[in-house]
């Protein structure tokens, strides 16, 4: 009876060993053909992107984005294949297919950034509902959202949103300096200290530069995943004022740089520097934020519990006393 039960615990393990590589095989061959389409889709538009766009100061946050919103679908992909066990085809992949499809079109064709890089997530979106199911896309609802940063914005609404933007940022770098006792003086965008002129740009001071501090920040509150309402949106509150005055030190440290060390320095790898210095800012602000958002809680929470703790040694104190004096009247009431 061993004998013949170690034989059926080891035909049955090669039989499941069998199984899971057959459904290895079938599930690759079935994803290969998808894997390699997009690939030869999105190919020359990721080689379009790594080779100009994304090398610059504008929109070098795209591969950042990317990146993250990849290692975060790796991190949710369990739960992604719990949730499309079995896998169930959506109808809507099809139109989102088309539409991915149309875009990617046009905007090669007519050499559109915005709908070239929109294509990317219509698509994506699309193999997911298709081969997925809608569950699987609702478990990356997050990682999409994040990937909607590194889709280029037109550039007459940056224009239009950039200005006010680099007019306040050069107006508290010129404020702080002058304060500082610095001879600075402001025309407009453009800072005068000493002999040098700075002119505040827009990777900067620009909406791009305050769109990449704002993922930052919502890339933070997904990985920590706080449960109180008030800390999340407290921070997420918080993360546009954050993003300006991180703005405010990147150009202040750039026009201190240049008045000290002259405008080779300050144009030069200083100037590449200071794109760190506006991140690590910013992060460090925004854990700071989140530290003091904390210990704010920890402080209410704390002084709710002493305020419940006295109510409760109050109560057992009156009604201790009501019982006292009901034993102190009892015998003089006696005979």
């Amino acid at each position: 009876m061993a004998t013949w039960s170690g034989a059926a615990r080891a035909a049955h393990h090669d039989a499941a060993y069998d199984a899971r590589r057959t459904a290895r095989h079938d599930t690759l061959s079935e994803w290969w053909p998808v894997l390699l389409g997009l690939l030869a889709l999105l190919g020359p538009t990721f080689y379009r992107l790594f080779s100009g766009p994304w090398l610059g100061e504008e929109q070098g946050h795209g591969p950042i984005i990317l990146a993250l919103a990849l290692w975060l679908s790796w991190r949710k992909w369990p739960q992604v294949l719990a949730a499309s066990t079995p896998a169930r085809s959506h109808w809507s992949g099809w139109p989102l297919l088309a539409l991915g499809l149309a875009l990617h079109l046009l905007g090669r064709s007519q050499q559109i950034l915005m709908f070239e890089v929109g294509a990317i997530l219509a698509l994506l979106a699309a193999v997911v509902l298709l081969k997925l199911g809608a569950p699987a896309l609702r478990v990356l609802w997050f990682p999409f959202f994040f990937m909607l940063f590194m889709v280029p914005l037109p550039s007459e609404l940056v224009a239009a949103l950039t200005l006010p933007m680099k007019m306040a940022v050069s107006w508290a770098t010129e404020h702080a300096l002058f304060a500082a006792g610095y001879p600075i003086a402001r025309s407009g965008v453009v800072l005068q200290i000493g002999q040098y002129q700075l002119l505040v740009a827009d990777a900067c001071a620009g909406l791009q530069t305050l769109l990449t501090l704002e993922a930052l920040g919502l890339f933070y509150l997904n990985l920590v995943r706080h449960p109180s309402a008030f800390r999340n949106i407290g921070l997420a509150s918080l993360i546009v004022p954050i993003s300006f005055l991180a703005n405010v030190i990147r150009v202040i440290v750039l026009t201190l740089v240049t008045y000290h060390f002259g405008d080779a320095a300050g144009q030069g790898f200083l100037h590449g520097f200071a794109g760190m210095v506006l991140f690590m800012t910013a992060l460090a602000m925004i854990l700071a934020f989140d530290s003091a958002l904390q210990w704010q809680l920890k402080r209410r929470a704390h002084g709710a519990a002493s305020k419940h703790g006295k109510g409760t040694v109050g109560a057992a104190d009156s009604a201790g006393g009501k019982h006292g004096e009901g034993a102190l009247a009892a015998p003089s009431e006696a005979p």
